[in-house]
Protein backbone atom coordinates (compact mmCIF):
# COMPACT_ATOMS: atom_id res chain seq x y z
CA UNK A 1 0.00 0.00 0.00
CA UNK A 2 2.69 2.55 0.40
CA UNK A 3 3.19 3.13 -3.19
CA UNK A 4 -0.70 3.95 -3.68
CA UNK A 5 -0.09 6.31 -0.06
CA UNK A 6 2.54 7.92 -1.65
CA UNK A 7 0.84 9.09 -4.92
CA UNK A 8 -2.22 9.92 -3.12
CA UNK A 9 -0.39 11.97 -0.82
CA UNK A 10 1.10 14.07 -3.59
CA UNK A 11 -2.18 14.40 -4.73
CA UNK A 12 -4.80 14.97 -1.58
CA UNK A 13 -1.91 17.05 0.96
CA UNK A 14 -1.33 19.62 -1.62
CA UNK A 15 -5.20 20.97 -2.60
CA UNK A 16 -4.27 23.02 -4.90
CA UNK A 17 -3.06 22.38 -8.67
CA UNK A 18 -1.93 24.88 -11.39
CA UNK A 19 -4.58 25.05 -14.70
CA UNK A 20 -2.94 26.82 -17.47
CA UNK A 21 -3.11 30.50 -17.11
CA UNK A 22 -6.42 33.23 -18.23
CA UNK A 23 -4.11 36.29 -18.69
CA UNK A 24 -6.13 37.78 -21.22
CA UNK A 25 -9.03 37.77 -18.18
CA UNK A 26 -6.58 39.51 -16.32
CA UNK A 27 -5.25 41.41 -18.10
CA UNK A 28 -8.79 42.99 -18.81
CA UNK A 29 -9.33 43.31 -14.81
CA UNK A 30 -6.19 45.37 -14.59
CA UNK A 31 -7.45 47.79 -17.84
CA UNK A 32 -10.31 48.03 -15.05
CA UNK A 33 -8.86 50.19 -12.26
CA UNK A 34 -12.21 49.95 -10.48
CA UNK A 35 -11.98 46.08 -10.39
CA UNK A 36 -10.34 43.87 -7.86
CA UNK A 37 -7.58 42.63 -8.92
CA UNK A 38 -6.18 39.59 -9.89
CA UNK A 39 -4.65 38.48 -6.13
CA UNK A 40 -6.58 35.80 -5.48
CA UNK A 41 -4.79 33.66 -7.85
CA UNK A 42 -1.44 33.53 -5.68
CA UNK A 43 -2.12 31.27 -3.00
CA UNK A 44 0.97 28.78 -2.24
CA UNK A 45 3.99 28.71 -0.15
CA UNK A 46 5.90 29.44 -3.35
CA UNK A 47 3.86 31.92 -5.68
CA UNK A 48 3.65 31.14 -9.50
CA UNK A 49 1.70 32.15 -12.48
CA UNK A 50 -1.54 30.33 -11.29
CA UNK A 51 -3.41 27.88 -9.35
CA UNK A 52 -6.58 26.76 -8.76
CA UNK A 53 -8.40 23.82 -6.05
CA UNK A 54 -8.42 20.60 -7.03
CA UNK A 55 -12.04 18.83 -6.65
CA UNK A 56 -12.50 17.33 -3.76
CA UNK A 57 -13.39 13.35 -4.19
CA UNK A 58 -17.01 13.13 -4.95
CA UNK A 59 -19.70 11.45 -2.60
CA UNK A 60 -21.05 8.12 -3.58
CA UNK A 61 -24.64 7.24 -1.45
CA UNK A 62 -24.57 4.00 0.75
CA UNK A 63 -26.25 5.33 4.20
CA UNK A 64 -25.73 3.71 6.91
CA UNK A 65 -27.26 3.13 10.09
CA UNK A 66 -25.60 5.05 13.54
CA UNK A 67 -24.33 1.88 15.98
CA UNK A 68 -22.80 4.52 18.25
CA UNK A 69 -21.34 7.88 19.67
CA UNK A 70 -19.44 7.64 23.01
CA UNK A 71 -16.55 9.01 24.89
CA UNK A 72 -13.21 7.08 23.89
CA UNK A 73 -10.60 6.07 26.24
CA UNK A 74 -6.56 5.57 25.78
CA UNK A 75 -7.11 1.75 25.85
CA UNK A 76 -5.42 1.99 22.29
CA UNK A 77 -1.77 3.98 22.17
CA UNK A 78 -1.37 6.43 19.17
CA UNK A 79 2.02 7.30 17.74
CA UNK A 80 0.82 11.29 16.87
CA UNK A 81 5.18 11.95 16.22
CA UNK A 82 5.18 9.85 13.37
CA UNK A 83 1.77 11.60 12.02
CA UNK A 84 3.08 15.51 12.49
CA UNK A 85 6.84 15.05 11.85
CA UNK A 86 6.18 17.31 9.44
CA UNK A 87 4.52 20.04 11.70
CA UNK A 88 6.40 20.77 14.42
CA UNK A 89 3.88 23.34 15.80
CA UNK A 90 1.48 20.89 16.46
CA UNK A 91 4.10 18.92 18.50
CA UNK A 92 5.10 21.61 20.30
CA UNK A 93 1.74 22.32 21.36
CA UNK A 94 1.02 18.49 22.51
CA UNK A 95 4.12 18.11 23.95
CA UNK A 96 3.15 21.03 26.65
CA UNK A 97 -0.13 19.56 26.94
CA UNK A 98 -1.85 22.48 25.04
CA UNK A 99 -4.30 20.07 23.59
CA UNK A 100 -8.01 19.93 24.55
CA UNK A 101 -9.14 16.38 24.54
CA UNK A 102 -12.31 15.69 22.71
CA UNK A 103 -12.64 11.95 23.26
CA UNK A 104 -15.76 10.98 20.84
CA UNK A 105 -16.38 8.26 18.58
CA UNK A 106 -19.01 7.19 16.17
CA UNK A 107 -19.69 4.35 14.25
CA UNK A 108 -21.67 4.33 11.19
CA UNK A 109 -21.54 1.27 8.66
CA UNK A 110 -19.18 -0.61 10.95
CA UNK A 111 -16.44 2.47 10.09
CA UNK A 112 -15.68 3.98 13.37
CA UNK A 113 -14.04 7.51 13.62
CA UNK A 114 -12.47 9.30 16.64
CA UNK A 115 -12.15 12.46 17.49
CA UNK A 116 -8.92 12.54 19.84
CA UNK A 117 -7.75 15.75 20.60
CA UNK A 118 -7.69 19.69 19.09
CA UNK A 119 -5.36 22.32 19.36
CA UNK A 120 -6.59 26.02 19.06
CA UNK A 121 -5.10 29.12 19.00
CA UNK A 122 -5.60 32.65 17.50
CA UNK A 123 -4.28 31.22 14.13
CA UNK A 124 -5.50 28.35 13.77
CA UNK A 125 -7.52 24.96 14.36
CA UNK A 126 -6.03 21.09 14.47
CA UNK A 127 -8.02 17.79 15.39
CA UNK A 128 -6.39 14.93 15.20
CA UNK A 129 -8.54 11.50 14.64
CA UNK A 130 -8.59 7.80 14.17
CA UNK A 131 -10.02 6.16 11.57
CA UNK A 132 -11.02 1.94 12.42
CA UNK A 133 -12.13 0.34 9.22
CA UNK A 134 -12.33 -3.06 10.66
CA UNK A 135 -10.31 -5.81 8.28
CA UNK A 136 -8.23 -3.96 6.39
CA UNK A 137 -7.34 -4.43 2.51
CA UNK A 138 -3.54 -3.48 2.47
CA UNK A 139 -4.07 -2.46 -1.57
CA UNK A 140 -7.18 0.33 -0.88
CA UNK A 141 -6.31 3.64 1.23
CA UNK A 142 -9.88 5.09 2.27
CA UNK A 143 -10.56 8.93 2.96
CA UNK A 144 -13.53 11.56 3.58
CA UNK A 145 -14.75 13.41 0.80
CA UNK A 146 -15.11 16.64 2.98
CA UNK A 147 -14.91 17.17 6.50
CA UNK A 148 -16.45 20.81 7.76
CA UNK A 149 -17.34 22.56 11.22
CA UNK A 150 -20.59 24.27 11.29
CA UNK A 151 -20.78 27.28 13.96
CA UNK A 152 -24.00 28.14 16.09
CA UNK A 153 -24.97 30.56 13.47
CA UNK A 154 -25.14 28.16 10.57
CA UNK A 155 -21.57 29.36 9.21
CA UNK A 156 -19.85 26.35 7.68
CA UNK A 157 -15.84 25.82 7.33
CA UNK A 158 -14.66 23.09 5.10
CA UNK A 159 -11.58 21.05 6.96
CA UNK A 160 -8.13 20.53 5.26
CA UNK A 161 -6.73 16.83 5.06
CA UNK A 162 -3.75 17.83 6.36
CA UNK A 163 -2.35 13.97 6.41
CA UNK A 164 -3.34 10.63 7.06
CA UNK A 165 -1.21 7.54 7.65
CA UNK A 166 -1.76 3.87 8.25
CA UNK A 167 -0.58 3.04 11.95
CA UNK A 168 0.66 -0.58 12.43
CA UNK A 169 0.29 -0.70 15.86
CA UNK A 170 -3.36 0.55 16.48
CA UNK A 171 -4.51 -1.29 13.58
CA UNK A 172 -6.32 2.24 12.10
CA UNK A 173 -5.63 4.93 10.17
CA UNK A 174 -4.51 8.49 11.86
CA UNK A 175 -4.72 11.65 11.05
CA UNK A 176 -5.98 15.55 11.43
CA UNK A 177 -7.33 17.92 10.10
CA UNK A 178 -6.62 22.37 9.77
CA UNK A 179 -8.56 25.42 9.23
CA UNK A 180 -7.46 29.04 9.96
CA UNK A 181 -10.72 29.05 11.90
CA UNK A 182 -10.74 29.63 15.33
CA UNK A 183 -13.43 30.47 17.99
CA UNK A 184 -13.64 34.53 17.50
CA UNK A 185 -14.34 34.47 21.52
CA UNK A 186 -12.91 31.92 23.62
CA UNK A 187 -15.12 29.29 23.05
CA UNK A 188 -17.38 27.84 20.29
CA UNK A 189 -19.88 24.99 20.11
CA UNK A 190 -19.57 24.01 16.79
CA UNK A 191 -20.56 20.68 14.76
CA UNK A 192 -18.42 18.77 12.51
CA UNK A 193 -19.21 16.57 9.84
CA UNK A 194 -17.35 14.21 7.89
CA UNK A 195 -19.26 12.57 4.58
CA UNK A 196 -18.47 10.52 1.87
CA UNK A 197 -15.71 7.77 3.44
CA UNK A 198 -14.57 6.28 -0.18
CA UNK A 199 -11.98 3.32 -0.33
CA UNK A 200 -9.38 3.32 -3.21
CA UNK A 201 -7.16 1.22 -4.76
CA UNK A 202 -4.15 2.06 -7.74
CA UNK A 203 -4.47 0.59 -11.04
CA UNK A 204 -2.60 1.13 -14.03
CA UNK A 205 -2.66 0.26 -18.27
CA UNK A 206 0.38 -0.05 -20.12
CA UNK A 207 1.32 2.21 -22.90
CA UNK A 208 3.25 2.43 -25.95
CA UNK A 209 5.09 5.44 -26.60
CA UNK A 210 7.54 6.89 -28.76
CA UNK A 211 8.73 10.06 -26.65
CA UNK A 212 11.04 10.77 -29.40
CA UNK A 213 8.07 11.69 -31.43
CA UNK A 214 6.83 15.35 -31.56
CA UNK A 215 3.40 14.01 -32.86
CA UNK A 216 0.14 13.63 -30.40
CA UNK A 217 -0.34 9.74 -29.56
CA UNK A 218 -3.33 8.33 -28.74
CA UNK A 219 -4.29 5.22 -26.75
CA UNK A 220 -7.36 3.82 -25.57
CA UNK A 221 -8.18 2.81 -21.81
CA UNK A 222 -11.08 1.49 -22.31
CA UNK A 223 -11.86 1.01 -18.44
CA UNK A 224 -12.58 2.22 -15.01
CA UNK A 225 -14.31 5.45 -16.29
CA UNK A 226 -11.14 6.12 -18.37
CA UNK A 227 -11.61 6.23 -22.20
CA UNK A 228 -8.08 7.33 -23.73
CA UNK A 229 -5.22 9.37 -22.82
CA UNK A 230 -3.11 11.41 -25.11
CA UNK A 231 0.32 12.14 -24.85
CA UNK A 232 2.93 14.67 -26.99
CA UNK A 233 6.52 15.27 -26.54
CA UNK A 234 8.39 18.31 -26.27
CA UNK A 235 11.69 19.39 -25.99
CA UNK A 236 13.21 21.29 -23.04
CA UNK A 237 17.01 22.50 -23.72
CA UNK A 238 19.11 19.80 -24.43
CA UNK A 239 18.55 17.44 -21.36
CA UNK A 240 14.81 17.77 -20.42
CA UNK A 241 11.61 16.67 -21.89
CA UNK A 242 8.11 17.47 -21.20
CA UNK A 243 5.08 14.85 -21.42
CA UNK A 244 1.65 16.97 -22.11
CA UNK A 245 -0.94 14.61 -21.73
CA UNK A 246 -5.11 14.32 -21.23
CA UNK A 247 -7.15 12.09 -20.12
CA UNK A 248 -10.69 11.37 -21.30
CA UNK A 249 -13.57 10.17 -19.52
CA UNK A 250 -16.61 8.03 -20.21
CA UNK A 251 -17.86 8.19 -17.02
CA UNK A 252 -17.47 11.90 -16.24
CA UNK A 253 -17.86 11.39 -12.25
CA UNK A 254 -14.46 9.28 -12.75
CA UNK A 255 -12.17 12.58 -12.88
CA UNK A 256 -13.09 12.99 -9.32
CA UNK A 257 -11.14 10.44 -7.85
CA UNK A 258 -8.77 8.98 -10.65
CA UNK A 259 -5.74 11.61 -10.64
CA UNK A 260 -3.74 9.50 -13.21
CA UNK A 261 -0.52 10.28 -14.31
CA UNK A 262 2.10 9.12 -16.70
CA UNK A 263 4.56 7.22 -15.54
CA UNK A 264 8.13 5.52 -16.75
CA UNK A 265 9.77 2.79 -15.77
CA UNK A 266 13.36 1.35 -16.63
CA UNK A 267 14.24 -2.24 -15.86
CA UNK A 268 10.98 -2.35 -13.24
CA UNK A 269 12.19 0.37 -11.53
CA UNK A 270 9.66 3.65 -11.57
CA UNK A 271 12.11 6.63 -12.87
CA UNK A 272 11.66 9.95 -11.00
CA UNK A 273 9.83 12.89 -12.53
CA UNK A 274 11.53 16.72 -12.06
CA UNK A 275 10.00 18.93 -10.28
CA UNK A 276 7.30 21.41 -12.00
CA UNK A 277 4.82 19.10 -12.88
CA UNK A 278 0.95 19.83 -12.47
CA UNK A 279 -1.98 17.59 -12.48
CA UNK A 280 -5.64 18.55 -13.20
CA UNK A 281 -5.42 21.40 -15.55
CA UNK A 282 -8.98 21.07 -17.18
CA UNK A 283 -9.06 20.95 -21.21
CA UNK A 284 -10.94 22.87 -23.81
CA UNK A 285 -13.63 20.05 -23.63
CA UNK A 286 -13.70 19.02 -19.83
CA UNK A 287 -10.74 16.85 -20.43
CA UNK A 288 -7.95 16.03 -17.22
CA UNK A 289 -4.29 17.19 -18.64
CA UNK A 290 -0.93 16.91 -17.14
CA UNK A 291 2.54 18.17 -17.50
CA UNK A 292 5.34 15.82 -16.25
CA UNK A 293 9.24 16.90 -17.05
CA UNK A 294 11.60 14.31 -17.24
CA UNK A 295 15.69 14.09 -17.84
CA UNK A 296 15.91 13.13 -21.26
CA UNK A 297 18.31 10.32 -21.03
CA UNK A 298 16.14 8.27 -18.41
CA UNK A 299 13.70 8.11 -21.67
CA UNK A 300 16.37 7.22 -24.24
CA UNK A 301 16.94 3.63 -22.49
CA UNK A 302 15.76 0.78 -24.60
CA UNK A 303 14.48 -0.84 -21.43
CA UNK A 304 11.67 2.12 -20.81
CA UNK A 305 8.07 1.21 -20.15
CA UNK A 306 5.27 3.32 -19.88
CA UNK A 307 2.18 3.15 -17.51
CA UNK A 308 -1.06 5.29 -16.85
CA UNK A 309 -1.46 5.32 -13.02
CA UNK A 310 -4.81 6.19 -11.55
CA UNK A 311 -6.94 5.66 -8.82
CA UNK A 312 -10.12 3.36 -8.54
CA UNK A 313 -12.74 3.50 -6.10
CA UNK A 314 -13.83 0.26 -4.61
CA UNK A 315 -15.88 1.32 -1.75
CA UNK A 316 -18.02 4.41 -0.86
CA UNK A 317 -19.73 5.44 2.21
CA UNK A 318 -22.08 8.18 2.75
CA UNK A 319 -22.23 8.98 6.50
CA UNK A 320 -22.36 11.21 7.80
CA UNK A 321 -20.14 11.23 10.93
CA UNK A 322 -21.70 14.02 13.00
CA UNK A 323 -20.54 15.47 16.30
CA UNK A 324 -20.97 18.37 18.18
CA UNK A 325 -17.47 20.34 20.05
CA UNK A 326 -16.99 22.95 22.35
CA UNK A 327 -14.03 23.94 21.09
CA UNK A 328 -11.62 26.34 23.04
CA UNK A 329 -8.24 28.47 22.90
CA UNK A 330 -7.99 29.33 26.19
CA UNK A 331 -4.86 26.97 27.52
CA UNK A 332 -3.10 29.04 24.61
CA UNK A 333 -4.19 32.48 25.63
CA UNK A 334 -1.36 33.16 28.24
CA UNK A 335 1.09 32.26 24.94
CA UNK A 336 -0.05 34.39 22.72
CA UNK A 337 0.98 37.60 21.66
CA UNK A 338 -0.62 39.93 19.25
CA UNK A 339 1.37 42.72 17.98
CA UNK A 340 0.34 45.42 14.92
CA UNK A 341 3.76 46.37 12.60
CA UNK A 342 2.26 49.15 9.55
CA UNK A 343 6.52 48.43 9.20
CA UNK A 344 7.78 48.78 5.58
CA UNK A 345 9.16 45.75 3.64
CA UNK A 346 9.77 47.74 0.56
CA UNK A 347 7.88 49.68 -2.37
CA UNK A 348 4.48 48.69 -2.27
CA UNK A 349 4.85 46.07 0.55
CA UNK A 350 4.22 45.95 3.99
CA UNK A 351 4.26 44.27 6.97
CA UNK A 352 0.99 44.33 9.22
CA UNK A 353 0.76 42.15 11.97
CA UNK A 354 2.27 39.45 13.64
CA UNK A 355 0.29 36.73 15.77
CA UNK A 356 3.38 34.67 18.36
CA UNK A 357 1.07 31.32 19.92
CA UNK A 358 2.78 28.11 21.32
CA UNK A 359 2.23 26.39 18.28
CA UNK A 360 3.24 29.02 15.68
CA UNK A 361 4.20 32.57 13.99
CA UNK A 362 2.00 34.27 12.12
CA UNK A 363 3.10 37.36 10.07
CA UNK A 364 0.05 39.70 7.11
CA UNK A 365 2.14 41.12 4.85
CA UNK A 366 0.10 43.76 2.77
CA UNK A 367 0.98 44.76 -1.39
CA UNK A 368 -0.36 47.19 -2.71
CA UNK A 369 1.65 46.73 -6.17
CA UNK A 370 -0.47 46.31 -9.37
CA UNK A 371 -0.40 42.47 -9.10
CA UNK A 372 -0.67 42.31 -5.32
CA UNK A 373 1.45 39.63 -5.15
CA UNK A 374 5.06 39.00 -2.50
CA UNK A 375 8.05 39.29 -4.97
CA UNK A 376 10.07 37.52 -2.56
CA UNK A 377 9.73 33.36 -2.71
CA UNK A 378 11.29 32.16 0.35
CA UNK A 379 10.10 33.25 3.61
CA UNK A 380 12.34 32.71 7.06
CA UNK A 381 11.81 34.02 10.48
CA UNK A 382 15.57 34.33 12.34
CA UNK A 383 14.28 33.69 16.57
CA UNK A 384 16.60 33.50 19.54
CA UNK A 385 19.28 31.97 17.40
CA UNK A 386 16.81 29.49 14.82
CA UNK A 387 15.68 29.69 11.78
CA UNK A 388 12.00 28.72 11.01
CA UNK A 389 10.54 28.24 7.50
CA UNK A 390 7.45 30.20 6.48
CA UNK A 391 5.09 28.78 4.42
CA UNK A 392 2.09 30.82 2.63
CA UNK A 393 -0.94 30.07 3.76
CA UNK A 394 -4.45 30.54 1.51
CA UNK A 395 -7.62 30.67 3.01
CA UNK A 396 -10.94 31.49 0.88
CA UNK A 397 -11.56 34.51 3.55
CA UNK A 398 -8.51 36.14 3.29
CA UNK A 399 -7.95 39.90 2.70
CA UNK A 400 -7.35 40.86 -0.54
CA UNK A 401 -3.63 41.92 -1.46
CA UNK A 402 -2.65 40.53 2.09
CA UNK A 403 -0.24 37.38 2.10
CA UNK A 404 -0.55 35.61 5.64
CA UNK A 405 2.93 33.52 6.50
CA UNK A 406 3.21 30.35 8.92
CA UNK A 407 6.35 29.64 10.77
CA UNK A 408 6.26 26.63 12.82
CA UNK A 409 7.47 26.86 16.46
CA UNK A 410 9.50 24.31 17.90
CA UNK A 411 9.27 23.42 21.24
CA UNK A 412 12.36 24.32 22.62
CA UNK A 413 11.84 27.98 21.15
CA UNK A 414 11.64 30.53 24.11
CA UNK A 415 10.33 33.65 23.31
CA UNK A 416 10.19 36.83 25.21
CA UNK A 417 9.34 40.52 25.01
CA UNK A 418 13.06 41.33 23.77
CA UNK A 419 13.64 37.98 21.72
CA UNK A 420 14.83 39.26 18.92
CA UNK A 421 12.56 38.21 15.70
CA UNK A 422 13.75 39.05 12.16
CA UNK A 423 12.42 38.31 9.15
CA UNK A 424 14.05 37.50 6.43
CA UNK A 425 12.95 37.20 2.62
CA UNK A 426 14.95 35.41 -0.51
CA UNK A 427 14.85 35.23 -4.03
CA UNK A 428 12.94 38.38 -5.83
CA UNK A 429 10.86 37.99 -8.80
CA UNK A 430 9.78 40.78 -10.01
CA UNK A 431 7.17 40.73 -13.39
CA UNK A 432 7.34 43.44 -16.20
CA UNK A 433 4.26 44.25 -18.38
CA UNK A 434 5.35 43.11 -21.78
CA UNK A 435 4.63 46.49 -23.61
CA UNK A 436 3.29 46.93 -26.77
CA UNK A 437 5.83 46.06 -29.27
CA UNK A 438 5.00 42.24 -30.99
CA UNK A 439 7.39 39.66 -31.53
CA UNK A 440 6.92 39.08 -35.60
CA UNK A 441 6.39 35.93 -36.87
CA UNK A 442 7.03 35.27 -40.27
CA UNK A 443 7.12 32.41 -43.03
CA UNK A 444 4.80 30.28 -40.69
CA UNK A 445 4.60 26.28 -41.57
CA UNK A 446 5.74 22.87 -40.31
CA UNK A 447 9.14 23.65 -39.78
CA UNK A 448 10.97 25.35 -37.06
CA UNK A 449 12.15 28.67 -37.35
CA UNK A 450 14.00 30.73 -34.84
CA UNK A 451 14.42 34.45 -34.00
CA UNK A 452 16.33 36.33 -31.25
CA UNK A 453 14.46 39.81 -29.60
CA UNK A 454 16.09 41.88 -26.80
CA UNK A 455 14.00 42.39 -24.18
CA UNK A 456 15.44 45.03 -21.36
CA UNK A 457 19.08 43.58 -22.41
CA UNK A 458 18.14 40.00 -22.19
CA UNK A 459 18.04 38.02 -25.47
CA UNK A 460 15.20 35.29 -25.67
CA UNK A 461 14.68 33.12 -28.47
CA UNK A 462 11.27 31.97 -30.23
CA UNK A 463 10.91 28.72 -32.02
CA UNK A 464 7.53 29.02 -33.70
CA UNK A 465 6.16 26.08 -35.95
CA UNK A 466 3.05 24.43 -37.14
CA UNK A 467 1.62 20.78 -36.31
CA UNK A 468 -1.40 18.82 -36.64
CA UNK A 469 -2.83 22.43 -37.48
CA UNK A 470 -1.66 24.41 -33.94
CA UNK A 471 0.51 26.48 -34.01
CA UNK A 472 3.30 26.50 -31.27
CA UNK A 473 4.91 29.63 -29.99
CA UNK A 474 8.82 28.72 -27.77
CA UNK A 475 10.29 31.49 -25.55
CA UNK A 476 13.55 30.99 -23.57
CA UNK A 477 17.03 32.44 -22.78
CA UNK A 478 20.09 31.80 -21.96
CA UNK A 479 20.24 34.37 -19.30
CA UNK A 480 19.16 33.15 -15.92
CA UNK A 481 18.15 36.40 -14.52
CA UNK A 482 15.15 36.30 -17.71
CA UNK A 483 12.46 34.41 -15.32
CA UNK A 484 10.45 33.69 -18.48
CA UNK A 485 7.15 34.80 -20.59
CA UNK A 486 4.28 34.09 -18.68
CA UNK A 487 1.88 34.30 -21.69
CA UNK A 488 1.24 35.75 -24.81
CA UNK A 489 -1.48 36.55 -26.98
CA UNK A 490 -1.90 36.91 -30.80
CA UNK A 491 -3.82 40.34 -32.40
CA UNK A 492 -5.14 43.35 -30.62
CA UNK A 493 -8.49 44.54 -29.56
CA UNK A 494 -11.42 42.15 -30.48
CA UNK A 495 -9.54 40.13 -33.10
CA UNK A 496 -6.83 39.40 -29.91
CA UNK A 497 -6.06 35.68 -29.46
CA UNK A 498 -4.70 34.28 -26.19
CA UNK A 499 -2.21 31.49 -26.61
CA UNK A 500 -3.29 28.55 -24.55
CA UNK A 501 0.08 27.80 -22.24
CA UNK A 502 1.26 23.87 -23.08
CA UNK A 503 3.58 24.59 -19.45
CA UNK A 504 2.70 26.35 -16.43
CA UNK A 505 6.41 27.74 -15.10
CA UNK A 506 6.75 28.35 -11.79
CA UNK A 507 8.33 31.59 -10.32
CA UNK A 508 11.52 30.76 -9.33
CA UNK A 509 12.06 27.59 -10.33
CA UNK A 510 14.88 28.67 -12.71
CA UNK A 511 13.15 27.46 -15.67
CA UNK A 512 12.39 30.29 -18.49
CA UNK A 513 11.27 27.99 -20.88
CA UNK A 514 7.40 28.68 -21.93
CA UNK A 515 5.62 27.09 -24.85
CA UNK A 516 2.03 28.26 -25.89
CA UNK A 517 -0.31 26.69 -28.42
CA UNK A 518 -2.87 28.56 -30.83
CA UNK A 519 -5.24 25.81 -31.88
CA UNK A 520 -6.19 25.66 -35.79
CA UNK A 521 -3.97 28.59 -36.78
CA UNK A 522 -4.74 29.84 -40.19
CA UNK A 523 -1.95 32.43 -42.18
CA UNK A 524 2.01 32.51 -42.00
CA UNK A 525 2.48 35.66 -40.43
CA UNK A 526 1.62 36.57 -36.63
CA UNK A 527 2.37 39.38 -34.25
CA UNK A 528 2.57 38.05 -30.84
CA UNK A 529 2.32 40.07 -27.47
CA UNK A 530 3.56 39.20 -24.01
CA UNK A 531 1.44 39.85 -21.14
CA UNK A 532 4.10 39.74 -18.58
CA UNK A 533 7.47 38.49 -18.21
CA UNK A 534 9.50 38.24 -14.96
CA UNK A 535 13.00 38.77 -14.03
CA UNK A 536 15.07 36.59 -11.55
CA UNK A 537 17.41 38.12 -8.22
CA UNK A 538 18.57 34.54 -6.64
CA UNK A 539 20.67 36.56 -4.30
CA UNK A 540 18.61 39.23 -3.27
CA UNK A 541 17.33 39.86 -0.01
CA UNK A 542 15.08 41.94 2.76
CA UNK A 543 15.61 42.35 6.47
CA UNK A 544 12.92 43.73 9.07
CA UNK A 545 13.24 43.59 12.17
CA UNK A 546 9.77 42.97 14.05
CA UNK A 547 10.64 42.71 17.64
CA UNK A 548 12.03 44.31 20.10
Amino acid sequence: MKRLEDELRLRLNDDEQVPYPDFGAMWERMEQPDQAGPERMMTHSVPFVRKRKMKRIAVAATLGALLAAAPVYAAIHYDWDTLLRWNSGVQSALEQNLGQELGQSITRDGVTLTLHTAVVDENQTVILYSLDIGKHNKEELWSFAGVSLKDKEGKVVDLEKGFQVWDDKSGRFTGYLQTDWTPSSGTAEVELSAHGLQAYSQQEKGLELDTGSPKLQETAISQDGLKSVAVQAFEQGEDKVLLASSVVFDRPETKDWAYPRIAVYRNGAEVRSLSGGTFGTPGEHGEYTMQQYFNRSDLTDGSVSYRLLYTKLEQSLDGPWTFDLKLSKKKMKSGTVIRTLNTPLEENSQLKKMVITPMQIRVAIENSGKLGIMPYQKYELLVGGKTLEGRLWSSEGRKPRTETFRFDRPADLVITPDTPIVLVCRYKVTSHSGGDTPVLLTGIGTQKQTLTTNISGYPVKWTYYKQNGNLYVESESESPVFGGVNQTYIGTGKNRKIGKPVTVNFIGDGNNKAIDMYKNFEGTEASVYMFFYSTDEPEREARVSLQP
